[in-house]
């Protein structure tokens, strides 16, 4: 009588595993991929080992967190006696085989999971199929397409009696995951302090607690490290700063005015005056990231790099920002030079002004290359501008109809960027109009003034005689 349980035990074992022979067995797995590149060729291998017969194999793509899976590939074995796409091989045991998808060019829209289904025969009936499947998360990286480094709060004017803070933003757009963005300063890496949030426009001078390093240490070039040296001296001394051009002010000589000429008369002035709140030691660096992803699953990142500027030593200074991503093989940079406007190239239009005419006084260019962009403001010097105001932002100046009287004026365009400022002065000068006679001009450009009373008493004269 005891031993039945036991009996009956092994006639249960015995029957599970005659089923389970019946049914026969399926393992299903894809092989591991590491990230891949856009635009790469990649192809996804599901490997199943069997002993029983292939019924059906299903690719799918898994959309929407898994809500939505997509039928990329299908093989009915009811329905096709093509095994090309399979590869199979003995093994220790049984048939293992192998379902390979190939995508040529894979794109960013290709990231996300993917599954292999496969389905064999029941063993003891045809009409049931035994089915398993295996799942690959497929990552595709994209490198950044496009880097560039650009000014904050620009343009903006420049300060010589208080110091101000000066922010690069580098913008890098495409990449996928996001990159790794630094700065560099005439090659050297640049050590900065991270920020979680980036500092105010309206914002002091930013403070760091680490010790002091001087200028020195930095392979400067020598003739701007004695420059500034010198103008440091000059302000120890009490004595007045040294300028570029110390023997030309910004208003030019008044006997100037009075020299006949046809032609306008470029003339440039740089302003390098450094108040005392400028210092000869090394910068502290602050840097703050940020990131927007897009809708096409790439990460747009900004880097600003925040200090105190000092004209002295940051002018022609070169930053460089640079990229490092998995998707590239060497990093990606771009590159902008601080360099103060200077002589800026006048351009008068028409060359040879008549009364009446509009003249367009523009700043074409500069002798170098100007980062970041400068502001431009115009003067008339010792009067106003034709339309009544003291002066006029831009970097065109308009002068509609221009009169007689303003033959021989002096204008003045000052051109200034952080780094520094410059002004340029051009003499206009305005020829007589044949199609007006001299004197019946008014300030706007039309018939008036003694001239033109006379000319109007004679018509009213010369139509009373008639009507006698």
């Amino acid at each position: 009588m005891r031993a039945a349980p036991s009996l009956r035990g092994g006639v249960c074992l015995l029957l599970a595993a005659i089923l389970d022979l019946a049914r026969g067995y399926l393992t299903v797995n894809i092989e591991p991929l590491p990230p891949v590149v856009a635009g790469d060729a990649v192809t996804l291998k599901c490997n199943f080992k069997t002993d029983g017969r292939m019924r059906e194999i299903v690719w799918y793509r898994v959309t929407d967190g898994g809500t939505i899976k997509q039928k990329i590939f299908t093989f009915d074995a009811m329905f096709s006696t093509n095994f090309s796409h399979m590869e199979n091989y003995r093994k220790r045991e049984d048939l293992v085989y192998q379902s390979t998808v190939r995508l040529p060019e894979v794109r960013i829209s290709d990231n996300g999971p993917y599954e292999c289904h496969v389905g064999i025969y029941d063993r003891a009936t045809r009409e049931k199929v035994v089915l398993a499947s295996g799942n690959i998360f497929l990552n595709v990286m994209a490198p950044p397409t496009s880097i560039e480094v650009v000014a904050a709060d620009t343009p903006a004017p420049f300060s010589r009696y208080q110091a101000q803070n000066f922010t690069l933003v580098c913008i890098v757009s495409g990449g996928k995951p996001a990159p790794t963005v630094y700065f560099k300063r005439d090659g050297d890496l640049i050590d900065a302090v991270p920020l979680s949030e980036p500092p105010s426009v309206s914002s002091g001078p930013l403070q760091d607690s680490r010790p002091f390093r001087s200028l020195l240490h930095r392979d400067l070039d020598e003739t701007k490290m004695q420059k500034s040296l010198s103008l440091l001296d000059a302000e120890t001394r009490g004595g007045r700063p040294y300028t570029e051009r110390p023997s030309r002010g910004l208003t030019p000589d008044p006997s100037l005015l009075l020299q006949p000429t046809t032609e306008n008369i470029p003339e440039t002035v740089v302003s390098r005056e450094f108040p005392r709140w400028v210092h000869g030691s090394e910068p502290v660096y602050f840097l703050h990231h940020s990131r927007s992803p897009g809708s096409d699953g790439t990460v747009e990142v900004r880097a600003l790099l925040t200090w105190t500027l000092n004209p002295q030593i940051d002018n022609e200074a070169l930053f460089s920002c640079e990229v490092k991503h998995p998707a590239l093989s060497m990093p990606m940079q771009a590159e902008v030079t601080l360099v103060a406007p200077k002589g800026p190239k006048i351009v008068m239009t028409p060359s040879r002004a008549k009364v009446g005419d509009t003249v367009r006084i523009l700043v074409h260019g500069f002798q170098n290359e100007v980062f970041p962009e400068p502001m431009f403001t115009w003067t008339r010097v010792g009067s106003r501008l034709l339309d009544g105001s003291a002066e006029f932002a831009g970097k065109e100046l308009v002068l509609e109809r221009v009169p007689a009287e303003l033959n021989g004026s002096m204008y003045r365009c000052t051109a200034q960027n952080p780094l520094g400022a410059t002004d340029t002065h051009t003499r206009l000068i305005v020829f007589e109009n044949p199609n007006i006679p001299r004197g019946t001009e008014d300030s706007n450009g039309s018939a008036s003034g003694p001239a033109g009373v006379r000319l109007a008493l004679v018509l009213a004269l010369t139509v009373a005689l008639e009507l006698t």
